[in-house]
């Protein structure tokens, strides 16, 4: 029996260097700034065989996003205004926010839980993510899915 394919998100800090490698070698392709997978490897220090291994099993998030919906998870202190800051961000970014909503403070945390359209305009969603967690009050950002 053929085992389905599962997807994670996982943070960059988390991925082990030769899949971070996988993906340079990846952008130096597309980009043409070198002329084969040899210069490439070479260029980003990894074997051959390290790259076709995990080659078609990684890419950057923001890649294949727009025209998708993000949904976000978020914890956050029950402060005024930081609900707004975090709105903020979502604008920046030029996303479209579907639904938002937001529980009640329990302990002043309150977790609050976005839908958003990507669109075409829309900036690199993994930066909006990280720029989303550097607010202060902001506890954690996940992504919980896209579609």
């Amino acid at each position: 029996m053929e085992e389905a394919t599962a997807y994670y998100v996982v943070k960059k800090r988390a991925l082990p260097e030769v899949l971070l490698k996988v993906v340079e070698v990846n952008r130096l392709l597309e980009t043409q700034k070198v002329s084969s997978v040899q210069e490439a490897v070479e260029h980003v220090g990894i074997s051959r065989s390290s790259y076709y291994k995990y080659k078609e099993d990684i890419f950057p998030f923001h890649d294949s996003t727009q025209g998708k919906t993000l949904t976000l998870a978020c914890r956050m202190d029950d402060e005024p205004g930081l609900l707004s800051d975090v709105l903020k961000v979502v604008a920046d970014f030029h996303a479209n926010i579907l639904t938002i909503h937001q529980t009640i403070p329990i302990n002043g945390i309150a977790s609050l839980s976005l839908s958003i359209q990507i669109l075409d305009a829309s900036s690199d969603m993994s930066e909006m993510v990280s720029e989303m967690e550097e607010i202060s009050g902001v506890h954690n950002v996940k992504v919980l899915g896209r579609e």
